[in-house]
């Protein structure tokens, strides 16, 4: 079993700089003044940092509203609110699998009023992109922790004539090409699953990208695209509520929220387990007293009932982490996701 985001059992196994302050000469008269300046610096500083945050923190998230990561996001963002007494407020930049987000974040202030709501995207970016990208994930952030994982669910629209997994893996055998399938971008999670379950069946779909979950899904229930590899979040309330059929789940055990849909590793693709993950990120120079009350809190709400409860709809798994735990993680997939990105050729 792998701890990556889109791996299979015979794969690969994946599971800041301070601010400096300036100075200017005051005339020799103004000494006395100048020494009591000095006094008060040092203080005054750690007296801004231990009030973080005095006003409302920016998480800005790559991906549109409305998709399964924005809800979590949001619930993990209002629990937060509470422990740091500030509103902490998504803000949706959509487009280029995320890196309109990551670069806005990456050239932000270091001052913990703004943030990124990463996806697992962010470990794919550097092999999609190479010197294209405009920030680099390993210099220009500091990690905050994880939030949440999320299984990934083959779903099809409800009127889809496809009703069992084992059916749609023999249809797209005998025509290879012939249905169309989503993801939430090139070189998103939702496409690098997309492409492992093709591998691991056999089979050849057609892709479309999308930006982000949301518009995906609303696409596949009205019909103009055939299949998706979605996360959880993304899936279950359309599937509960009869909008989407989900054919089988990437789970090594039946999801609980979607009891009667069988694993793909008990039907078509023996071992296959694929999952989502999240985290969040803060720009490089952030202060660690920061970085320390950001993860306090972000793990206190990983930890809070109501979010807990939330999860167990959309059948997440909380993660809490330290930054440094986090950090070792992020550069594990970026190691493993470039491998399949290679593998597949992918070229933006």
């Amino acid at each position: 079993m792998f701890h990556t985001s889109i791996t299979r059992s015979a794969d690969t196994q994946v599971g800041p700089d301070a601010s400096k302050r300036g100075f200017w000469r005051q005339p020799r008269g103004l000494f006395a003044g100048l020494a009591l300046g000095a006094m008060l610096a040092a203080p005054l500083g750690a007296l801004a940092q231990n009030a973080y945050p005095t006003h409302p923190v920016k998480i800005v998230l790559g991906f549109s509203a409305g998709g399964g990561t924005d809800a979590i996001a949001r619930k993990l963002a209002e629990s937060m609110s509470k422990t740091l007494g500030a509103n902490m407020l998504i803000d949706n930049k959509p487009g280029a699998n995320g890196n309109i987000a990551g670069e806005a974040v990456s050239r932000s202030a270091a001052d913990g009023y703004t943030l990124l709501y990463n996806t697992s995207s962010i470990a794919s970016s550097p092999a999609l992109y190479g010197d294209r990208l405009n920030y680099d994930v390993s210099k220009d952030f500091r990690t905050v922790g994880r939030t949440a994982s999320l299984p990934i669910v083959l779903v099809v629209p409800a009127n889809s004539p496809f009703k069992t997994v084992q059916d749609f893996v023999a249809y797209l055998k005998a025509n290879p090409g012939k249905l169309n399938y989503g993801s939430a971008g090139m070189g998103n999670v939702t496409h690098l699953a997309a492409l492992t379950f093709e591998d691991a069946v056999g089979i050849k779909g057609s892709h479309i990208p999308y930006k982000g979950e949301a518009p995906a899904i609303v696409d596949l229930m009205a019909g103009h695209i055939d299949y998706y590899l979605a996360t959880s979040a993304g899936a279950i309330p359309a599937v509960q509520s009869g909008r989407l059929r989900a054919l089988a789940v990437a789970t090594a055990q039946r999801l609980e929220t979607l009891p009667d849909v069988p694993t793909m590793d008990e039907t078509v693709a023996k071992g296959l387990e694929m999952s989502a993950w999240s985290g969040v990120l803060a720009p490089a120079g952030t202060p660690d007293e920061i970085i320390t009350k950001l993860n306090g809190a972000l793990n206190k709400a990983l930890k809070d009932d109501t979010v807990l409860s939330f999860f167990n709809t959309q059948s997440a798994q909380a993660n809490p982490s330290t930054p440094d735990e986090y950090a070792a993680f992020l550069k594990s997939e970026i190691t493993a996701l470039s491998k399949i990105i290679k593998a597949a050729d992918i070229v933006m």
